[in-house]
């Protein structure tokens, strides 16, 4: 914690790659934060387009908020850790630069956090189309306090959704930990390692982070990349059965289940290849088998006490109960 300034109460990391269309949004909407005492660490990670002369612009009218970085491209993971290890602030945030949040963020997350002591902060975010339309409200922690001791609610290990732009960390979570570079689903890997390290979390039901649906990445291939996934999982759980949590073995079985089965099940939907599918499927399968996971428990699996699949959208339920019963050609059949 040497870089620690503690005139700066949130450093916010924006990691930048080709993103012209979409960054002045992003950054008008930071250095509009109400929160003063806040930096942000704009890391231009070789970018081919207009982006480095947006930041420049906006680091010649906001010298005192924006900071811009310019490194060659070695991927998000590694442009957050070039950021975290530039970061002065109290408090660490994350936004993606083709986001954009509600100028009341950081300021709200900061002072719930400070008010209870949390290591982690977390806020509502909502899916926005490129008109600024809401296309989905992603409710993290519905029915939860502002206030959750880890230890009295250790389900929310398994119940939240580990995106890293909707939180706000104390910045010594990151002793010892980054982002691990060169691997897809970086989030599923290192937050919920980090989580195992708090005590107490905070919680606002406010949707202060807007998640831009952009239509370029929706079409995007899912590849064997999504592998990653469960390698996430794997590494997750070496590090809980390390932790004070080691014996709350529900815990991590339905965080297997959630993140290994369903995530997992979720992206293989839109794998383009047959081959591509079928193997990953195959490796879902002895993922399933090595942790000793039943269908029916995968079935009967609840979160935020209320069964999963049943809380699901007619198609995706379908979808989930053919996999399930094994019926793999249908499914292929069905999505082309």
């Amino acid at each position: 914690m040497t870089n620690q300034n503690s005139d700066i109460k949130v450093s916010v990391i924006v990691p930048v790659y080709n993103v012209q269309l979409y960054l002045e949004k992003c950054l008008l909407s930071l250095v509009n934060q109400t929160l003063k005492e806040i930096e942000i660490l704009v890391i231009n990670d070789g970018s081919k387009d207009k982006s480095q002369q947006i930041i420049e612009d906006f680091q010649q009218k906001f010298p005192n908020q924006i900071f811009g970085f310019n490194k060659e491209n070695g991927g998000l993971s590694d442009a957050r850790n070039f950021g975290i290890d530039r970061a002065k602030g109290q408090y660490l945030g994350f936004v993606d630069s083709d986001d954009y949040v509600c100028d009341t963020m950081f300021e709200e997350m900061y002072n719930l956090a400070e008010k209870h002591q949390a290591e982690m902060a977390i806020c509502n975010l909502q899916k926005v189309d490129e008109e600024g339309a809401v296309t989905q409200k992603l409710t993290q922690l519905p029915g939860f306090p502002e206030k959750i001791v880890l230890e009295n609610h250790l389900s929310v290990f398994s119940d939240i959704s580990y995106f890293a732009c909707n939180k706000l960390f104390r910045r010594d979570l990151f002793n010892e930990k980054r982002f691990r570079k060169g691997i897809h689903f970086e989030d599923i890997e290192l937050i919920p390692q980090l989580l195992l390290k708090c005590n107490v979390l905070a919680f606002t039901p406010n949707f202060h982070y807007q998640y831009l649906e952009r239509q370029d990445s929706i079409s995007k291939s899912h590849t064997m990349k999504g592998l990653d996934i469960l390698k996430a999982v794997e590494t997750v759980e070496i590090s809980f059965n390390k932790s004070r949590f080691s014996d709350q073995k529900t815990a991590l079985k339905n965080f297997q289940i959630l993140e290994g089965v369903y995530t997992f099940l979720a992206y293989l939907a839109f794998v383009k290849k047959d081959s591509d599918f079928y193997k990953m499927s195959h490796v879902l399968d002895e993922f399933v088998i090595s942790k000793g996971l039943k269908t029916k428990e995968i079935l009967q699996f609840n979160r935020f006490g209320k069964n999963y699949l049943l809380s699901l959208p007619l198609k995706k339920k379908l979808y989930y109960l053919l996999y399930f019963f094994g019926f793999k050609g249908l499914i292929r059949r069905l999505i082309k």
